[in-house]
């Protein structure tokens, strides 16, 4: 199936940030006074399921402030950019990312103290891959279980592994994700194009931190319209057994399919 590009969603909760809607236009910033001197960078939560764990994509800083120390790619908004315009050339030309299906505002953070050298303004935003997708990155930039702080490098400070509020963004992104994958379709943008049950199913379990039985999944989304059967289907592995039908997400761009729903973990848990 071809991939029908980046789905960009504006902002519609926060999760400990200001709430700034990006329509393409030029940023949100006070409007008079010390506070319009406040620099604004644009950063991004960029998660895939990688060997059966949601993971987050972390560059390493290789000057002060927190040299050493691992960070969110991003940077500095341009005087002529939008915030999306921003953050897609960032992970362009920063850590070679360009196929994102699914980008949409976050947050914005904007704590007197968040940066060392001056009052920074940062609006981060959530980008998801899927997991048939392994993009070519840097080589100071990696792929880290998003649920663990990642390991410092030696010469990193410690504390923090992370630079700057960029732990504290990343747990805002994993709680965003785990709430649209309970009321939209979002799970498109981590599967691949066609899947078994069993495989959603384990992308779900990665992305919400708990078990998702592939029966009660399958009923769930096919109630809500969000998947179909493509017709095919798989062995289904070594144990034998009938052949595993193949599903497809119904629509590739984010809806909401039941606005109220929770997916919660099993009983017990």
């Amino acid at each position: 199936m071809e991939r029908t590009g980046v789905d960009i969603d504006g902002a519609d909760e926060t999760a400990g940030g200001t709430l700034v809607r990006d329509s393409g236009a030029r940023p949100v910033g006070a409007a008079s006074g010390e506070a319009s001197k406040a620099a604004h960078e644009v950063l991004a939560v960029v998660f895939q399921i990688r060997e059966g764990r949601l993971c987050v994509l972390l560059w390493r800083r290789a000057r002060p402030p927190f040299e050493g120390c691992w960070a969110l790619p991003g940077g500095r908004l341009g005087a002529a950019e939008g915030l999306g315009e921003s953050i897609r050339r960032q992970l362009a030309q920063k850590v070679d990312v360009r196929d994102l299906t699914h980008l949409e505002q976050l947050e914005t953070r904007g704590d007197p103290d968040r940066h060392p050298h001056g009052r920074t303004l940062a609006t981060a935003y959530l980008g998801l891959i899927p997991a048939d997708i392994d993009p070519v990155i840097p080589r100071d930039t990696r792929w880290h279980p998003a649920a663990e702080p990642p390991v410092p490098e030696p010469s990193a400070p410690e504390p923090p592994a992370m630079a700057f509020d960029h732990a504290a963004i990343v747990g805002s992104a994993r709680r965003r994700l785990r709430a649209k994958l309970s009321y939209t379709n979002v799970g498109f943008a981590l599967a691949p194009p066609e899947f078994t049950m069993s495989q959603l199913s384990r992308y779900y379990r990665a992305a919400l931190g708990h078990d998702v039985a592939a029966t009660n999944l399958r009923r769930v989304l096919l109630r809500r319209g969000q998947i179909e059967e493509t017709g095919e289907s798989v062995p289904s592995g070594r144990s034998g057994g009938r052949p595993a039908a193949l599903f497809r997400f119904r629509a590739r761009r984010l809806e909401i399919t039941d606005a109220f729903a929770v997916l919660r973990p099993p009983a017990g848990c």
